[in-house]
């Protein structure tokens, strides 16, 4: 007598074809996190942009005050003058800039929120019609297998 090993891939194969799945749930799927995707990396690279602006104005108003700081100068005094006057506007354009890209970060906090909001809603939704759509499809196989073992 000897013993005779299951075909465990063929059984695999036979139950998986007794409950077929409809694989257009799982594309749609994956078009929602594709578009979440790139409606992601739309607000980071605007962002990107926006703070690369920021910065190369910063740069170039911090180099046109370091010119007139370099100058030569008639008086001593005139000295200490510009180099007060180049902290004092120093000074000012941190704080403006701070604040410029203090208003693109709240800008693309609201942006990701508002997107994960919506791709919420919308993977719940894809979710429901996935789950309901295998429901009925496996209820009718179980039906159907049920009905050809009688």
């Amino acid at each position: 007598m000897t013993a005779k090993t299951q075909d465990l891939t063929k059984m695999m194969k036979d139950m998986m074809g007794a409950f077929p799945v409809d694989m257009t749930a799982m594309q749609d799927v994956f078009k929602t996190h594709a578009a979440l995707g790139e409606k992601m990396s739309k607000v980071a690279l605007e962002a990107a942009e926006k703070s690369t602006e920021i910065s190369t104005k910063w740069t170039k108003d911090t180099l046109s005050k370091v010119g007139a700081v370099s100058t030569v100068k008639e008086d001593p005094t005139d000295y200490a003058k510009a180099m007060t006057d180049f902290a004092s506007a120093q000074a000012e354009m941190t704080a403006e800039s701070m604040a410029a890209f203090a208003e693109v970060a709240k800008r693309v906090q609201m942006e990701t929120v508002e997107l994960m909001m919506a791709a919420g809603k919308d993977m719940s939704e894809d979710a429901t019609t996935a789950v309901k759509k295998a429901t009925a499809e496996v209820t009718a196989a179980a039906k159907k297998a049920t009905a050809a073992a009688k």
